[in-house]
């Protein structure tokens, strides 16, 4: 209940709705069960009497009654949906804003697929809950409390029936929902694995049907999609017996009634009027009954939801400004000084292991390595991704944990090793650099980056459409786009995070003669071919997480084995299969 209580917060400007909401559905009862009783009094009066003109008004006025209630209720559905798709919307987009904020540390607690499932499912059940919860969780009561109170005022011995009904079917949903409720849980994080396998082979659509692997990704998806049917059949079939079990009581305690009545209507102690107003009360109670079941078992599943919902919004932010943090970078050195790090603080080893590394302003810095050197873990301690776990990394002569976030990041431009575009134009992607740069500017930056050869040949240019993440263009065509865009940023630290892998060596080449012209840009280019590093100022090699060697490519060439084996297996091939790796290489 906690999770409700919190997420209550957000309903805001919509709690005027959900509070008017409510009193409606109380209204709305009140005149239903003012109708048994003018029953009531039609039959044993009226009819009885054979009093038209009475009859007539007690008529008029159970059809008062009921276009009241009618018109209440339908104020109610109003009220209710604007506070429930209110209320939707608002904790929609606080868990938005929550994930914009989390690092990546953050994000590696969640998979995207659970992320995607809690800010539409959860909410969507918790919007259910408030749409079609509301009205019997204030009807339900009051129905209870009233027509009890009715009934027993109308005939205290045929209320009896109640005290021994009513227990029973309270015992029954009572062990329904306490069965139901943990199965919620688990039909949750069964959509989960459901959206993941979904999202993984809707991305990877294009690496299926090179490999022929259709049947495969069919039987995965057939599986989970099993499990997900299995598991809301066992749920929902636990669930559904409320109603039967209503059902079973409901009839029972009309049975008795009806007997205990009869005999009462018979020895002349019960008038029939009264007997009818009854049963309407019977069924009322009853229905209140399983309303209130019906609540229970929504808010069973909305507090599993709400939990979800809340581990996203209660995640402590691993990266924050500190008080009066720093907005200005003097300049684009780097300093790595005892730099340890690893992605958990349970983990065993470190990622990195005492880097000390000096990067002066306006230099061009190669770093190679092996698969899982930490190449692209080292560059990310710069922008501050993540936090070193030891030593400090300074930029501009200060250690980046005292920078703004957005200062810091806004002056390092990165170009990912998975190149990201989204949705829409050429330009609109562009902008994410600087969202006030000019057509020439834009331009500017592409020819920088190569990418006008292609641009001039589309026939809208920059505003031609790139469709979903990119799927226009090709890989190189790609990572042009992501330097041009890095580009507009200005920024005094530009990383390239193998960003070149897909383009030509020629056009690789005009891209670094564009790069020399930034003399007060430092350039960190991360690489798996030593001709995209072996102009660099300096070059870094990275060995298991650890600094193995820095130096110039002569220097290195000359003195470092794990150079030379990589400069002899892509430029001379090598000894052994140097030849084979030169060519993979250049594919």
């Amino acid at each position: 209940m906690r999770d409700i209580k919190r997420l209550l917060g957000y309903i805001g400007p919509y709690r005027k709705d959900m509070i008017l909401g409510a009193v409606l559905v109380m209204v709305e009862t009140c005149f239903e069960l003012f109708i048994p009783v003018l029953i009531a009094d039609l039959i044993d009066v009226g009819v009885t009497n054979r009093d038209i003109p009475y009859i007539i008004s007690k008529g008029i006025q159970m059809g008062i009654c009921a276009v009241l209630a009618l018109v209440t209720g339908l104020l109610y559905a109003r009220f209710a949906a604007r506070s429930a798709y209110g209320w939707g919307a608002q904790i929609r987009l606080a868990q938005y804003e929550k994930v914009q904020k989390f690092a990546f540390a953050n994000l590696d607690h969640f998979e995207t697929s659970s992320l995607i499932t809690r800010m539409t499912t959860d909410v969507t059940v918790l919007q259910n809950a408030i749409n079609g919860g509301l009205r019997p969780l204030i009807r339900g009561p009051v129905m209870l409390v009233m027509g009890v109170a009715l009934s027993f005022w109308m005939n205290p011995q045929l209320a009896l029936v109640f005290v021994v009904c009513a227990p029973v079917l309270g015992i029954i949903l009572f062990l329904i929902v306490r069965k139901v409720a943990p199965m919620y849980g688990q039909l949750q994080r069964v959509v989960d694995k459901l959206n993941n396998v979904v999202q993984e082979g809707l991305t990877a659509i294009r690496a299926v049907k090179a490999f022929v692997r259709g049947e495969y990704e069919e039987e995965k998806f057939d599986k989970v999609n099993t499990d997900l049917m299995t598991t809301s059949r066992t749920t929902f079939h636990y669930a559904v017996l409320n109603l039967p079990a209503f059902q079973l009581v409901m009839y029972t305690a009309i049975v008795l009634i009806m007997w205990y009545g009869g005999n009462m209507i018979l020895n002349s102690t019960l008038h029939v009027g009264d007997l009818t107003g009854f049963l309407s009360y019977v069924m009322q109670v009853m229905n209140s009954l399983m309303m209130i079941a019906n609540v229970f078992l929504l808010l069973t599943r909305s507090l599993a939801s709400a939990r979800r919902i809340s581990e996203v919004l209660e995640e402590d932010v691993t990266l924050t400004n500190r008080p009066q943090a720093k907005k200005e970078i003097a300049n684009g050195s780097i300093d790595f000084e005892n730099v340890s790090f690893k992605y958990r603080a349970d983990a065993r080893e470190y990622a990195l292991s005492d880097v000390n590394l000096h990067i002066k302003a306006g230099q061009t810095i190669g770093i190679l390595g092996g698969t899982g050197s930490s190449k692209t873990t080292l560059v990310q301690l710069i922008p501050r991704l993540y936090d070193v776990t030891k030593g400090a990394v300074k930029v501009g002569g200060v250690d980046v944990r005292e920078y703004d976030l957005q200062a810091l990041r806004d002056a390092v431009g990165m170009i990912l090793q998975k190149n990201v575009l989204f949705s829409g134009t050429i330009r609109e992607n562009l902008l994410w650099g600087d969202p006030n740069a000019s057509d020439e500017a834009l331009w500017d930056a592409c020819r920088a980056a190569c990418a006008d050869e292609f641009l001039q040949n589309m026939p809208k240019g920059l505003n031609s459409d790139l469709g979903q993440g990119g799927a226009n263009v090709s890989g190189g065509q790609k990572q042009r786009l992501c330097i041009a865009r890095a580009l507009l940023k200005h920024p005094k630290i530009l990383i390239f995070d193998d960003s070149t892998s897909a383009v030509d060596t020629a056009t690789e080449g005009k891209i670094r003669a564009a790069l020399a012209k930034l003399t007060d840009v430092t350039k960190i280019i991360i690489a798996q071919r030593v001709t995209s590093v072996m102009h660099t100022d300096q070059i870094i090699i990275l060995d298991d997480g650890k600094v193995h060697a820095v130096g110039t490519h002569s220097q290195l060439l000359e003195s470092d084995p794990i150079y030379q084996d990589i400069y002899r297996s892509q430029m001379k091939g090598g000894e052994d299969d140097g030849s084979t790796a030169a060519q993979c290489q250049e594919a």
